[in-house]
């Protein structure tokens, strides 16, 4: 399925980048700053990791965006830098080991008239850079989430296409799995399925995998685990396309399920169909949580978190969990392009747990699952 998947192009990335202009000024910001990461990727195309060594991104609200890199990382930065929106003109301030990147930040802030400055930090830099920007005479570091999530919690065409096909290889993955599931299986016998799925459909995915009691546990166990008839299965994985995330659970029985079983599948399938249908531009958040959450305790499994223990979903993009959060006390209004997980959940301690979780698109008049809901326990995969 890797021909289905169009990449994200410079131009994209160059809109993304005056986008983030606009809300700059409007949060009295005067330069992003941006290390290795998402972010980084979303408005320059360049991968890099998080080390000891600062390479970060600077974009002005206001001239051209620069790089500060390790100078014998310079080549490979520049490399990447230069296929993107900042172009082959884009400029660098590498240090040696022995140097202060800091110096060089301050440098090139001045040569775009800000030796004054407020710089938003993307949430995911790390505090030593951060305070290290803030300790540069006339400058001020402030939160730069207004602006990253201000761009990316709202998607565009293109980055709901490549969210649904990620929805739709993990799908197709976990099914193809699934028909393999023999008794005697470990729990990373599976997920090994699992992850092989996604490398014949042309990705890198995988999924962790619970066994009996311990699906009982939302994020499970490392417990060694054994799949036997009537043993119930709860996974939960994704893949990435084109920096683009999934992220789907399951919950199967090998062989028949129990009538308790399948009592808590049709109370957590009614629970996650409530989220979807309620879901809708202008309701605040946590009206999702509280609709889902209200299936779960008027069935019996209550009160509030003792069974459905965590929020009935985060936002999704090119992070599996990203912002906004479908939780109690988030009143900001959903709006039409934001993408969430739905996933209720019922974990019953000492016998087992049930999640369905399908990734959901809020639309202009509702919001729509990008993949079928699970039909049963029995038979985990809708009929094409």
């Amino acid at each position: 399925m890797r021909s289905l998947a169009t990449p994200i192009s410079v131009d994209e990335r160059r809109g993304r980048i005056e986008k983030a202009r606009v809300l700059m000024k409007a949060n009295g910001i005067d330069a992003l700053m941006l290390n290795g990461g998402t972010s980084m990727e979303y408005f320059t195309g360049i991968r890099w990791g998080l080390s000891e060594r600062m390479l970060a991104t600077v974009i002005p609200v206001h001239g051209s965006a620069f790089l500060v890199t390790p100078k014998f990382e310079e080549e490979r930065a520049m490399e990447q830098a230069h296929l993107g929106p900042l172009g082959k003109d884009a400029q660098v301030y590498p240090w040696e080991e022995h140097e202060n990147p800091w110096e060089l930040i301050a440098t090139g802030l001045r040569a775009r008239g800000l030796a004054t400055a407020t710089i938003g930090a993307e949430e995911t830099v790390r505090f030593v850079f951060a305070d290290g920007t803030a300790h540069l005479p006339g400058v001020k570091v402030v939160s730069g989430t207004p602006v990253t999530a201000g761009c990316r919690t709202i998607k565009d065409a293109h980055e709901i296409a490549l969210m649904r096909l990620a929805a739709q290889v993990t799908l197709k993955a976990y099914e193809a799995a699934w028909k393999s599931l023999k008794e005697g299986m470990s729990q990373n016998d599976f997920a090994s399925l699992v992850s092989a799925a996604h490398t014949r459909l042309g990705f890198d995915g995988s999924a962790g995998v619970q066994v009996g009691k311990f699906s009982a546990l939302p994020h499970g166990s490392t417990t060694p685990q054994v799949v036997r008839e009537g043993s119930i299965l709860l996974i939960d994985g994704g893949c990435k396309v084109e920096g683009y995330s999934s992220d789907i659970s399951r919950t199967f029985v090998l062989g028949k399920a129990t009538q308790r079983m399948h009592d808590v599948f049709e109370i957590e399938h009614r629970a996650q169909t409530m989220a979807v249908k309620t879901a809708r531009p202008g309701l605040p958040c946590e009206a999702v949580d509280a609709a889902a959450r209200k299936v779960i305790v008027d069935a019996g499994f209550g009160p509030d978190y003792k069974y459905f223990s965590h929020r009935v979903g985060h936002g999704m993009g090119m992070d599996g969990h990203e912002w906004p959060y479908l939780v109690r006390g988030n009143t900001l209004p959903l709006k039409a392009g934001m993408t969430f997980s739905d996933e209720p959940g019922i974990y019953i301690p000492g016998e087992f747990g049930i999640r369905l979780e399908d990734d959901m698109l809020i639309t202009e008049n509702g919001a729509e699952l990008f993949t079928p809901q699970s039909p049963s326990l029995e038979k985990p995969f809708a009929a094409a």
